[in-house]
């Protein structure tokens, strides 16, 4: 049985059923005919969305968590932060895509010896999301019963979730901590001004400068 999917940033498309065991299996991306340029491919609260590329703004932000992440990674416990990597969140039917995975460098290794194609939850220690004026309402905290990024996240028990929200009005980052799986809600919240210094407590301890981080224009 096919269904009809509205695909955020391209045309409604009629889908074969089963959308998330194509976004699991890689052709999701190629049955929309998406340009291979950096553009992704996500399936968020039911809806499949396709987002382009980030600018150089977005993506250098990504750049700079990474790199505290593997000055981090050198104690104790060795943190590594990858990029663009998807996550299956069968539970809640989502195939995220993070700006970062921030996960115990072991277990990195282990994944990539078994060879699947995305990382599950129960392997991740924190996401890292960056607003664009496209994806913001997808990955903030959500009100109600709507189905975020936030939320699922939040669902999956995912310990962290740092989001950095360039939104002009906002220029905020936001570290989320203590997952509801029942509610679907982070617990805890902590938040900096862009400009200040970001602080990462344990099992990361570290600290993360946002005095090049700009608003999107």
């Amino acid at each position: 049985m096919s269904v009809i999917a509205k695909v955020v940033g391209i045309d409604e498309v009629v889908l074969p059923a089963g959308a998330l065991d194509l976004w699991q299996s890689g052709r999701l991306h190629d049955l929309l005919r998406l340009p291979h340029d950096g553009t992704k491919v996500e399936i968020i609260g039911g809806t499949v969305v396709a987002t382009p590329a980030p600018v150089p703004g977005h993506a250098s932000i990504g750049t700079r968590i990474a790199g505290a992440v593997a000055c981090a990674g050198r104690g104790s416990v060795p943190w590594t932060a990858v990029q663009h990597t998807g996550v299956l969140l069968r539970e809640v039917s989502g195939g995220y895509v993070p700006d970062l995975v921030v996960m115990e460098s072991s277990v990195l290794a282990a994944a990539g010896a078994t060879g699947p194609r995305h990382l599950t939850a129960d392997e991740v220690e924190m996401v890292v999301e960056i607003t664009s004026a496209g994806n913001a309402v997808r990955v903030r905290k959500a009100p109600g019963e709507r189905l975020t990024k936030w939320a699922g996240y939040a669902r999956m028990e995912i310990p962290y979730y740092l989001l950095v929200d360039r939104d002009p009005e906002v220029a905020l980052v936001t570290l989320y901590s203590i997952p509801d799986r029942g509610v679907g809600a982070y617990l805890n919240e902590e938040s900096w001004a862009f400009g200040e210094i970001v602080h990462l407590p344990e099992p990361f301890g570290l600290r993360i400068p946002t005095d090049k981080w700009r608003p999107w224009e």
